[in-house]
């Protein structure tokens, strides 16, 4: 096998383990992420969700495991979208349902982790409520290796850090290749662009995507009075007659992106582009995109986007089912998966 530009990995034999893929039910479909992930590695077992009994107003969902999972390496498909909080239930059920039916390991493929940006107790509110902020998602790293997690694996968490959190691997995977792919192939002007963060925090972000084309960057420090809610907006660096393109790791209401987009054409842009891994888009978000001035608003699939893309043309994706499956095929394999740090499998 011939390795263009990059060393050759260590070619290991296959594991004598098989391998089992179970993408989550959501209901009963699977996210196309999930779909496209099992397509491109390896056929999916069946997994089928029980009825749900309504007891006092709640539903409570459970999971059967429709073929034997003894001594196989397992990895269930599930990301932190839609009803968050049941989706979750849902996966850590699965895991312990795997895990007492005696697979020989676990893994967790959480191309969107919930509760990522509660990794720390933020300065929101008054002062004197500050120390009783949860940190959640150290609750849900927790809660994932109680039930019994060997490994994740996941994509552009909000904080680095977030790996720090558990005591089992962590692999964390990133949407960058993927994007340098799309803004070459989808943008004619990318050589006279200007990577933007919309906020200080993602300065590294951007640094790293520029430095990859040869091309500036700039960013948008945002004064924030509440959460969701941004104050004022100071741009730092020069965009005029230039295509700038947002980057960030998510998107929620999209106040900050839209704010963002008319600071950078008041500024001179020519042309506004928003690239996120994850897209949330809750509340007036996809309204707000609608009346943006962005060219396209370009998302990841860790989160489903068809019935969003519906209601809003601008939005586009990028699919990131072959850079998830080529990590679960080089996991089994006990392969390297830092080639995909910065490489786009074929």
């Amino acid at each position: 096998m011939a390795w263009s530009g990059v060393s050759c990995p260590a070619l290991l034999p296959p594991s004598p383990v098989s391998l089992s893929l179970l993408p989550s039910s959501e209901h009963e479909h699977p996210p196309e992420v999930s779909r496209l992930a099992c397509a491109g590695t390896a056929r999916a077992r069946s997994c089928r969700e029980l009825l749900g009994q309504r007891r006092a107003g709640t539903t409570l969902a459970g999971v059967e495991i429709g073929e034997s999972v003894r001594g196989e390496d397992v990895y269930i498909i599930q990301s932190g979208c839609g009803e968050i909080n049941d989706n979750l239930m849902e996966l850590l059920i699965m895991i312990n349902a795997c895990k007492i039916a005696s697979s020989s390991r676990v893994t967790a493929v959480i191309p969107c982790f919930p509760y990522a940006r509660q990794d720390k107790k933020d300065k929101k509110g008054s002062v004197e409520r500050w120390s009783r902020a949860p940190i959640s998602a150290k609750l849900v790293a927790n809660m994932l290796s109680v039930a019994g997690a060997d490994h994740i694996i996941t994509m552009d968490l909000h904080a680095s850090q977030i790996q720090g959190f558990f005591d089992i691997p962590v692999d964390n995977l990133y949407a960058e290749p993927a994007v340098l792919q799309w803004i070459k192939e989808n943008i004619p002007e990318w050589r006279n662009c200007i990577i933007v963060s919309p906020d200080a925090g993602g300065a590294k972000r951007v640094t790293s995507i520029a430095d990859r084309l040869n091309v500036e960057f700039a960013l948008i420090h945002k004064e924030r009075k509440k959460a969701n809610e941004v104050d004022r907006m100071v741009l730092v660096g020069d965009v005029k007659d230039r295509v700038a393109i947002l980057v960030d790791d998510m998107a929620d209401t999209c106040g900050t992106i839209c704010h963002a987009a008319d600071k950078l054409m008041s500024a001179g842009a020519t042309k506004v582009y928003a690239i996120l891994t994850h897209g949330i888009f809750s509340g007036p978000a996809l309204s707000r995109i609608n009346n943006a001035s962005f060219e396209a608003v370009v998302v990841t699939n860790t989160i489903p986007q068809e019935e969003k893309m519906k209601h809003c043309p601008k939005i586009q994706f990028i699919d990131i089912s072959m850079i998830l499956a080529e990590a679960i095929r080089r996991t089994h394999n006990g392969e390297s998966v830092s080639y995909l740090f910065s490489h786009v499998p074929l």
